[in-house]
């Protein structure tokens, strides 16, 4: 997992928010800083689940990663992706079970959680609805001021969106 050092750890406390792109075999996370208008990335990677674990033990892997993640950081901000399928149904139940695990953890923890539509996700980053993955990921690593786009695919989504709610917040 690749790990930020943050340039404002000494100054007044940073708002740190979690971002989440859901699934259930590769469960996206960033966790990001703001302080002000400026944004630091914190960490980011993903939860990963194997296909042939019985569904209750992904999202148990799932719900304890997650915890880990909230106990070391304490986001005070979760952001989630919406679920957007319109044409496989297998795959948008078990990523709604998976998101419901997100949801249920954050509240849990009674962290306030926005959500965001992909759509929403690529507007907010490059003004476009239509933009491909790899422009949101070189967006990612601009205003995060990022050596290289973050990996796997699923932590830039995640990254995208605690973008996302850190310009919501």
């Amino acid at each position: 997992m690749p790990k930020f050092k943050s340039p404002i750890a000494n100054r007044q406390s940073p708002i740190v928010i979690l971002g989440i792109d859901p699934g259930l075999a590769d469960t996206g996370f960033g966790v990001i800083e703001k302080l002000g208008h400026q944004l630091t990335a914190i960490d980011c990677g993903s939860i990963k689940t194997p296909a042939k674990t019985l569904i209750e033990n992904r999202l148990k892997t799932i719900y304890q990663e997650l915890n880990k993640l909230i106990k070391k950081y304490r986001p005070q901000l979760i952001g989630v992706e919406q679920i957007f399928f319109a044409k496989n149904a297998k795959t948008a139940i078990a990523v709604s079970q998976a998101r419901g695990v997100i949801l249920l953890t954050a509240g849990q923890h009674h962290i306030p959680i926005v959500e965001f539509s992909p759509l929403q996700v690529k507007m907010a980053l490059t003004s476009y609805g239509q933009a491909s993955k790899n422009q949101v990921e070189q967006m990612v690593k601009i205003i995060l001021k990022l050596k290289s786009i973050p990996k796997p695919d699923d932590a830039a989504d995640a990254l995208a969106i605690a973008i996302c709610s850190a310009n919501q917040s």
